[in-house]
């Protein structure tokens, strides 16, 4: 990024909820840690070129002691002979205030930072502040924006959102990779606009892609509903429009800000327990008389655990023409309070049964003691509480007052014409037209409900994903899913047909919990949060997939009935260069 291209800021988002339970390990160990120590080995090769090209840097690589890591990059700087002014952000840290807790940090905004850049810090290190915040901060104090600008703050938390996973904007985790060389995607930049607008980018000659769908794809990433809160401002996610600015450019405007809400949300990370686990290979004939053999077996070991999880993966295939191929795999995870109940004891007892159990017995790794887990959680705190302060690149400890408190929101404007057009993403890739393979029932989503007077519409059994893209992860134990098409048709099937029913037939590990669906017209979007379905968290969550990442490539995997005329063409995958000097 600093010698890519013209650059004013350069920011780096350290910190998810697993994040702070680590570092809170790390801070029962050593108290003088607690930050991510990467950061400085990367300040090491990057900091004399920023300050050559007068690269401002903030970070939440600070973490659980903001402090402790300013104070390590001085020391850097003097050892590398590079002249910065580093100030930092604190007052997050409420861990005191949360009986038993390892870690409770409040989520800041960016005006803390703001007040750094403006003392003239070149480095700005904080603890938990907002992903968004980081860049948000930096636009406030380049424009002077007051904390009353909330359309022009709106405007960067989302530009800031579609920054903080990096390259997940510019083709990385994108469900349409087929379409693009995304080998090794560069990373994006935002080029920010006084009203607030901003331009989605790429330094010139790096790999990936920008284009709509995958700044759509991160918009939907990991939010919960149209209005995205913040310590800041609250931004309408229902008034982003997106247009065409070039190749590699997606514009984003129209962006409304209210105000922030009146509290700050606060996450909570604690020891849960001890957990353990073993995966059994079962190969070949009588897969399920083989897992009732072993669970049979183990039943009376495992009488007095707190927490027993079975789950068989049905990976075999018939007829094999590997062994891999022919295998099953049975999952045991156990968790307890007592490392005792959980530990080697028990492991050591499932592989015991090596020579006493079904045909074929073996596991995929040897016995092993317990481990710790953490489970996470989020509460909330007035933001008048929470002491939010800016220590100056001189020391000055500057209090940063909380927003005002909200007022009733206002309606969002109407949309305004210039909005990206239909057909501006690559095509989805190919799609089998299969038999009735899962999915929605039989003839959902395409044919006009009868008495409604429309003329039925011929359709194919396909999957969801030969015509939405879609993207999912995690906030604590709740999943989110946005789903998305690239042309207005398809959003207005997908809009009547994806209903919260229909999403949890398709998905029926979402049966039984609670799903909200929220409309977003103007990326033709819908979001599903699903409650729950994470249990504790990712720390402690024995679900396949703890993070729910790839919960929205489940989803577009699903066949419902689509319309055939809605479907593109099919195409293969989008051919990949060969290396300079081959043949042709």
């Amino acid at each position: 990024m600093l010698t890519g291209g013209p650059l004013d800021v350069l920011t780096g988002d350290y910190l998810a909820e697993l994040t702070m339970l680590i570092l809170g390990r790390d801070r029962l160990k050593n108290p003088d840690l607690g930050y991510a120590k990467t950061f400085l080995r990367q300040l090491e090769e990057g900091l004399g070129l920023a300050h050559e090209r007068g690269v401002r840097l903030v970070t939440n690589a600070g973490g659980l002691n903001p402090a402790g890591l300013a104070d390590a990059v001085r020391t850097l700087a003097a050892k590398v002979g590079v002249p910065v002014s580093v100030a930092h952000v604190e007052g997050d840290d409420l861990t005191a205030r949360e009986n038993g807790a390892l870690t409770a940090n409040a989520y800041l905004g960016g005006a803390g930072i703001t007040a750094c850049l403006r003392a003239g810090a070149d480095v700005v290190v904080t603890g938990r502040v907002t992903d968004a915040a980081l860049v948000s901060g930096p636009a406030a104090w380049w424009f002077d924006w007051a904390p009353e600008d909330h359309d022009r703050l709106a405007g960067a938390v989302v530009a800031g959102h579609v920054l903080e996973c990096g390259t997940q904007a510019t083709g990385g985790n994108y469900s349409f990779f087929t379409a693009h060389d995304v080998r090794r995607p560069g990373f994006p930049l935002a080029e920010i606009s006084s009203d607030g607008s901003a331009v989605i980018t790429k330094h010139p000659g790096t790999g990936g892609v920008v284009s709509a769908g995958t700044v759509t794809a991160q918009l939907l990433y990991e939010t919960q509903g149209v209005r995205y809160l913040g310590p800041d401002v609250t931004a309408r996610l229902d008034t982003v429009r997106l247009g065409d600015d070039g190749a590699d450019r997606v514009r984003i405007s129209g962006v409304r800000g209210e105000q922030p809400p009146p509290t700050l949300k606060v996450g909570v990370t604690r020891i849960g327990g001890w957990r353990n686990e073993v995966v059994f290979v079962l190969t070949g004939l009588d897969i399920e008389a083989k897992a009732d053999l072993v669970r049979s077996q183990l039943a009376e070991t495992l009488e007095d655990v707190a927490d027993v999880a079975w789950t068989l993966a049905r990976t075999d295939h018939a007829d094999a023409d590997t062994e891999e191929t022919a295998s099953a795999l049975l999952r045991l995870v156990v968790r307890d309070p007592s490392p005792d109940r959980v530990g080697r004891a028990l492991t050591s007892a499932a592989v015991e049964l090596a020579l006493a159990s079904y045909p074929g017995f073996h596991v995929t790794t040897p016995p092993g003691p317990a481990q710790p887990y953490g489970v996470f959680a989020s509460t909330f705190a007035p933001a008048t509480e929470v002491p939010h302060t800016a220590v100056l690149p001189d020391g000055t400890h500057l209090p940063i007052p909380a927003p005002p408190l909200p007022a009733l929101p206002r309606k969002p404007a109407a949309f305004p014409a210039g909005s990206l057009e239909p057909g501006a993403l690559s095509a989805p890739p190919a799609f089998e037209a299969r038999g009735s393979g899962g999915g929605a029932p039989e003839g959902v989503g395409g044919a006009a409900p009868a008495g409604s007077g429309a003329e039925p519409r011929e359709t194919v059994r396909a999957p969801l994903g030969a015509l939405a893209g879609a993207r999912s992860g995690d906030k604590g134990g709740d999943a989110n899913i946005g789903v998305w098409t690239e042309s207005a048709p398809a959003w207005h099937w997908l809009r009547d047909t994806l209903t919260v029913d229909r999403f949890q037939a398709l998905l029926p590990e979402t049966r039984g919990l609670a799903v909200q669906r929220h409309e977003l017209p103007n990326l033709r979007a819908l979001n599903f949060t699903v409650t729950g379905i994470l249990g504790d968290g990712v720390a402690s969550g024995h679900r396949f997939d703890p993070q729910a990442k790839a919960l929205g490539e489940w989803l577009r995997a699903r066949h419902l009935d689509i319309p055939v005329d809605l479907l593109p063409p099919a195409q293969g995958p989008a051919p990949v260069p060969a290396p300079e000097g081959t043949g042709p």
